[in-house]
């Protein structure tokens, strides 16, 4: 899989955008070449994770903090509910691969619609009052912290390593 490279820039928006670019595409990696069996497999017993409770997680992540937070408008979680708060994360099976995969990239280019379209970092996002700039660290550092998260399930899988 081709990587993204680490931002080289010094332009605010740039520099956010390429790390939020950088970390999603890191953890498309971490999944990349895995059968849908192993993308269930919770391998770092006894944690619940799975490289695909990541993705679904972070499918969340990105549609509360980017997508809601940005546009005001309601949100509806994608997989969690209040009969079922681990739904992302809990209760997988391989044949929910495909479309949990497609869903995040679907997440993905409907946050990256927002924030084209939104002119100022510094803008209150009416979805959570927040900034549009907090909003963007927000989800980077979900990113990073959950990419650590998927180095250890890789590795235990099939003994990859590497960003």
């Amino acid at each position: 899989m081709e990587r993204v490279p680490e931002p080289r820039t010094n332009d605010e928006r740039e520099l956010l955008l390429g790390w939020l670019a950088f970390h999603r595409n890191a953890l498309a990696a971490k999944c990349d070449g895995l059968s849908d069996e192993q993308l269930v497999t919770m391998s770092a017993e006894p944690s619940d994770l799975s490289l695909l409770g990541l993705v679904r997680h972070l499918t969340e992540m990105e549609h509360y903090y980017l997508a809601h937070a940005i546009t005001g408008g309601g949100t509806t979680p994608v997989y969690c509910t209040e009969d079922d708060e681990d739904g992302d994360i809990l209760g997988l099976a391989p044949d929910m691969a495909r479309s949990s995969m497609d869903r995040w990239l679907a997440e993905r280019r409907h946050a990256d619609a927002e924030l084209a379209a939104v002119e100022a970092l510094d803008a209150r996002a009416p979805g959570n009052g927040f900034s549009v700039r907090w909003n963007l660290i927000k989800i980077i550092q979900e990113y990073a912290r959950h990419n650590g998260h998927a180095d250890l399930l890789r590795e235990r899988i099939d003994g990859a390593t590497g960003e």
